[in-house]
């Protein structure tokens, strides 16, 4: 894609990745791939505002070129030092030669032990001002979100908020970069909660504090280094992060996420009865496989749902491994104040019920009482799983 105008004198110069398998190395995006989002400002002094990954470099360097040599570069702001945002660091810094490169106090250190760049770096404090003549960039010190060195970078006379991490998403940009020029944002609104619960869920607190903290800034377009770029309501995503950023400490909306693992079907054949009682209910149900789901996917709903339902057997006295490897990602997440219940099948030994309450003791989840079964489901065995199933999803719509 060609650089694209956000506001006179500010660009897009980002790429697509449609080419890497996971994100971070472990998050899938090989259907959905990514956007790297970088920007250009130009005015008496110019501006590169973050980067792309150093696999991105050539048709990076491609889309600065169509607008500016590098070496005309006055500044290259790093609002965040991960390597999907700063790949590109060395490659211009040779380039630009005359470029300072901008960072916080906390990003100095970083940019020296990722990439070996000592030289022409200056730190920019909280709510500093770097005038370009007739625009100017404001950084804002923005810390955890979601690493320690994270700032924003707020363009003041056109109200470009550069927000890095902040309000982005999975999701390579299919032709077009506005949230306004898709007639179907079910995918991107999808794809950023994703994002958002695979990145940033664990600091959500901080979320909230950099939300109030750039609330009383008048914004006109949010362009995250990931994902769309917000102008026809670039509120709308502040708010769904501000919703998403929320349900860290709140139990959710109504709806059962059921992870389950079935060596033998014995737990799979228990599931569906439990479904079945679910559905009475009439909550919103999500079912996931552990065994054939990457985590990624099950966590956004856990994340808003506020009942989890885990089914699995018994294995070598503990919990079923894949299904135990889900929750404990769900533990690492934070995941807080959830509904749960625990029913499966075991042999010789009991044992996974008690490893799910050991996974998320530290989470204040309210386990009701397991239902076990020996062996195979019995068909009396099954009419229970479905009153168990109605029975929980009918508490979570208690008060």
């Amino acid at each position: 894609m060609p650089a694209i105008a956000i506001k006179p004198g500010i660009y897009w110069i980002g790429v697509n990745d449609r080419t890497t398998d996971l994100f971070e190395g472990m998050w899938p995006i090989q259907r959905e791939g990514v956007s790297y989002n970088s920007y250009l400002v130009l005015d008496e002094k110019k501006a590169l505002i973050d980067l792309a990954s150093g696999r991105q470099e050539a048709p990076y360097l491609q889309q600065i070129l169509d607008l500016i040599n590098p070496a005309e570069l006055d500044y290259i702001v790093l609002n965040h030092m991960e390597p999907d945002h700063t790949g590109a660091a060395r490659l211009l810094y040779h380039l630009a030669p005359n470029a300072q490169f901008l960072v916080t106090a906390k990003g100095k250190p970083m940019l020296e032990a990722f990439y070996g760049i000592t030289e022409r770096v200056r730190v920019v404090g909280d709510g500093e001002v770097v005038s370009l003549g007739q625009k100017a960039l404001q950084f804002f010190a923005v810390p955890f979100v979601h690493w320690p060195e994270t700032m924003v970078t707020y363009e003041p006379t056109t109200g470009v908020l550069f927000s890095c991490d902040a309000f982005g998403g999975y999701g390579a940009l299919v032709g077009a970069i506005f949230d306004d020029e898709y007639p179907d944002m079910d995918f991107y609104i999808r794809e950023s909660l994703r994002y958002y619960v695979n990145i940033v869920a664990r600091f959500s607190g901080p979320v909230l504090n950099a939300i109030a903290k750039l609330g009383g800034l008048p914004i006109s377009v949010v362009a995250p280094s990931h994902g769309l770029i917000w102008r026809k309501n670039p509120m709308h995503i502040v708010q769904l992060y501000r919703e998403w950023a929320t349900l860290a400490s709140e139990p959710g909306k109504p709806g059962v996420t059921l992870i389950y693992g079935s060596m033998y079907g014995n737990t799979e054949v228990m599931m569906n009865a439990v479904a079945a009682g679910v559905a009475h209910a009439g909550v919103p149900l999500a079912i996931f496989d552990a065994a054939r789901t990457h985590v990624s996917y099950i966590l956004p709903s856990v994340w808003v749902h506020k009942g989890v339902l885990i089914g699995a057997p018994t294995y070598e006295v503990s919990l079923f491994p894949p299904v135990a490897q889900a929750l404990g990602m769900i533990a690492h997440k934070r995941v807080m104040n959830k509904k749960a219940a625990y029913f499966g099948s075991y042999g010789w030994s009991r044992g996974a019920a008690r490893e799910c309450l050991e996974i998320t003791a530290k989470l204040n989840w309210q386990w009701q009482e397991p239902l076990e079964f020996n062996g195979a489901p019995t068909t009396e065995d099954l009419h229970r799983g479905e009153a168990f199933g109605e029975a929980f999803a009918r508490s979570l719509l208690e008060a």
